[in-house]
């Protein structure tokens, strides 16, 4: 098949309500930015905060799996790593104003849910995980689009 042929999915595109730089409060303070790969495909998340007293340093990138030679999958998945050394994966979903972002996969006890404001400049929500979670909002500082 022509290796042109796939455009990126709906699903895929409403996470552009993420491009820009955010700054992050909560359990964990500092800033995020979104910014998407050429061709669309993929969204790239730079991330530098502290979170339970360690910098947390990191990129992260979002988008259909598509093995060579394979139709893209399903869920919108992401790996990311950190200057530590560490991998996470994570899977995204936005429905309406609701951003999910699972821990390993779909459906996971560990997950953020949070809600865009009317403006989508803010999203407050909460990290929910096996014996704890925290509060964690984001604002954004700048469009991603400049």
């Amino acid at each position: 098949m022509n290796e042109h042929a796939y455009q990126p999915s709906a699903a895929l595109r409403r996470l552009d309500r993420l491009a820009g730089t955010w700054r992050v409060t909560g359990g964990a303070d500092g800033t995020v930015t979104y910014e998407w790969m050429d061709g669309g495909f993929f969204l790239i998340q730079h991330v530098d905060m502290e979170h339970d007293g360690r910098q947390v340093r990191g990129i992260e990138i979002i988008g259909h799996s598509r093995p060579f030679g394979a139709a893209p999958g399903e869920d919108i998945a992401s790996r990311f790593y950190d200057t530590e050394g560490n991998t996470l994966d994570y899977v995204y979903e936005i429905e309406g104003d609701l951003l999910t972002i699972w821990g390993g996969e779909r459906g996971s006890p560990a997950y953020y849910r949070g809600r865009f404001s009317g403006d989508g400049n803010r999203v407050d929500g909460a990290w929910v995980f096996p014996g704890g979670g925290y509060d964690s909002s984001m604002t954004r500082v700048g469009s991603g689009r400049d």
